[in-house]
């Protein structure tokens, strides 16, 4: 699914897809933000392949127990789901007990699936300096299919880290998946796809973003197409 870059459409509501399918390539669909997650995948009959995401609370989302690896067990067997999201602590054992046994189980579970696995990490405090991002990058790349990282962006130059990080896990062979959250890193979702990263994250409704700093959708839309086409006005 991610040989090209792809642009989901990040929602709790999948109700809103048909609104996604001018400028998205999948949608992201935030199982731990949605009402009845497993009712609407049992309802879905859109157009758009799904990477389902339930996200833990001590990774910023609102899923807080062990029964969301159950849950997206489940979602594994419906025929739009093309990617499932697994924290990089919870493979790694650096999670609340119970975690990891439930994390590597799933993954093997979406493995035997033919699902990709987006290994993630999320910083909501700072962006390391660049070289702790390429190792990250690739510890989280080694465990899964894509290994996303997502850090918080302070001042520009976190933003540079970031760009660099990708540019060099990229180089050395990693599937990675980038960003900086915060206004000064906003601009790092348009341009780190340039330098390798293969998903971005926008939501359908600007005023449903799922982090901070997200573009509009058809706003990520045009700005990733158009400097990944060498054409800024595009």
């Amino acid at each position: 699914m991610f040989e090209e870059f792809v642009l989901t459409a990040s929602t709790a509501d999948l109700g809103e897809e048909p609104r996604a399918r001018a400028d998205a390539d999948a949608v992201e669909f935030r199982m731990d933000l949605a009402v009845d997650p497993l009712a609407q995948l049992d309802d879905y009959g859109g157009d758009l392949p799904l990477l389902v995401t339930n996200r833990a609370s001590w990774e910023g989302g609102e899923a807080a127990d062990l029964g969301r690896f159950d849950a997206l067990s489940t979602a594994l067997g419906h025929e739009a789901v093309a990617a499932v999201d697994i924290e990089l602590a919870a493979l790694r054992g650096n999670a609340p007990e119970g975690e990891r046994s439930h994390a590597t189980a799933l993954r093997d579970t979406a493995r035997e699936a033919g699902v990709d696995v987006v290994v993630s990490v999320h910083d909501f405090e700072s962006t390391p300096e660049s070289g702790a991002l390429v190792d990250l990058l690739g510890d989280a790349a080694s465990e899964g299919d894509v290994g996303k990282l997502a850090t918080t962006a302070t001042a520009p130059a976190d933003a540079l880290a970031m760009i660099r990080a990708t540019h060099e896990a990229t180089a050395a062979g990693h599937r990675v998946a980038t960003m900086c959250m915060g206004e000064p890193g906003r601009h790092t979702r348009a341009v780190t796809p340039v330098y390798g990263s293969k998903i971005g994250y926008a939501p359908v409704d600007p005023a449903n973003a799922t982090a901070p700093g997200q573009y509009p959708l058809a706003t990520l839309r045009r700005l990733v197409d158009g400097l990944r086409d060498g054409d800024a006005d595009a």
